[in-house]
């Protein structure tokens, strides 16, 4: 959080804070134990982008069917690349891509630079938190020049019952222009530039995030066919009324539009029948990113309604708590917090019930 960080986001953090019984302290199996420190160690390649104004504009036009009209009409042609145009809060999601060849794919889909390997087989995206323009750097240009995001594991917790251990893999990228590291080509250098022991210092980047990534084990098919059913959700609801909300319905479409701009062919997002018979998903999955991205565009359209252009999401931070699912109603909410420029956001899923719950601050 930045300096201005006050009683009220600290009240507000207590409210993603998970439950931490006994029973999903870390174990403290040897293997468990090595697995931890062989993720934490790893060494994952840069990866590069020239970034230009297309994905985005390409992301914008496809979530402009499942938002409230905006007050700055979409052109009807991608913007040029003359530098006019920057990342915009949660657009960061869809760039920089892992240059994964599809040979060397989990047999998910995923990549398989994080995952801890067999038995943790399956993959759901667990939260994070995404810094915007930290210490007031400047936003990326979207020009298509050289930039680049540095990616490291920075923790690892192991949770659950022997048997049912659980693996959350703590993913940190670093976004920066190669003009804010001084052109630097070395890849060492540009590590060492970039990386800060302190993970609060955002250094010379863009964008600071981090992604909870939770790895689990594979389910017999039978589990998977009693999971489908979904008959055991579990209804939480949110604790006060929104200040601001809107419903919609995502469709297969969006979430595969949606895949193709992130480079992601996870197969809970695709394919129905793995959903159902492997991960025992009702339906195809919502995106983790993509739920967050919709809450950055919703809160970030209200408060530059509200506050004036100039006004945006600045830092978010979340959890996702329950799936959301294609062909079904989800409503992102926004509340304002005690203090000016905070807020709880969250989107509720099927019957009501929180399916992610955050607090962000804009300015």
């Amino acid at each position: 959080m930045a300096a201005r960080s006050g009683s009220a986001i600290v009240a507000l953090r207590q409210l993603l804070r998970p439950p931490s019984p006994s029973s999903q302290r870390p174990r403290p199996s040897s293997w468990l134990s090595f697995l931890r420190r062989e993720l934490i160690s790893r060494r994952l390649p840069l990866l590069y982008d020239n970034p230009i104004p297309l994905p985005s504009y390409l992301l914008t036009s496809t979530l402009a069917d499942f938002l409230p009209p905006s007050d700055t009409p979409i052109p009807d042609v991608p913007p040029d690349n003359d530098g006019q145009e920057v990342l915009r809060p949660a657009h960061n999601l869809i760039y920089f891509p892992p240059f994964t060849p599809l040979s060397s794919l989990l047999p998910d889909g995923t990549d398989p630079n994080q995952s801890p390997g067999d038995p943790f087989v399956r993959r759901m995206w667990a939260g994070g938190r995404i810094l915007f323009s930290p210490n007031k750097n400047p936003p990326l240009p979207l020009r298509g020049e050289r930039s680049v995001c540095l990616e490291a594991i920075r923790d690892v917790k192991i949770k659950g019952r022997e048997g049912e251990e659980k693996v959350f893999v703590e993913i940190e990228r670093r976004i920066s222009s190669m003009e804010a590291i001084k052109h630097e080509r070395d890849e060492d250098q540009i590590r060492k530039a970039l990386y800060r022991e302190d993970a609060a210092d955002p250094g010379p980047c863009a964008v600071v995030e981090n992604r909870t990534i939770v790895f689990m084990r594979e389910r017999s098919p039978a589990l998977a066919a009693d999971a489908a059913k979904g008959n055991d959700d579990k209804i939480v609801k949110a604790a006060h009324a929104p200040t601001f909300s809107h419903t919609l319905r995502p469709t297969a479409a969006l979430l595969f539009r949606y895949s193709a701009l992130t480079f992601n062919a996870h197969s809970i997002h695709l394919d129905r029948l793995y959903c159902r018979e492997v991960e025992g998903h009702r339906n195809l999955l919502v995106h983790g990113p993509l739920s967050l991205t919709l809450i950055v565009e919703l809160l970030g359209r209200y408060v530059a309604r509200e506050g004036g252009p100039k006004a945006m999401v600045q830092e978010i931070e979340y959890r996702n708590l329950a799936p959301l699912y294609a062909e079904e109603a989800m409503t992102v909410c926004g509340r304002e917090g005690k203090e000016s420029g905070d807020w709880e956001v969250w989107i509720e899923g099927r019957g009501g019930g929180l399916a992610v719950r955050g607090v962000a601050r804009t300015g």
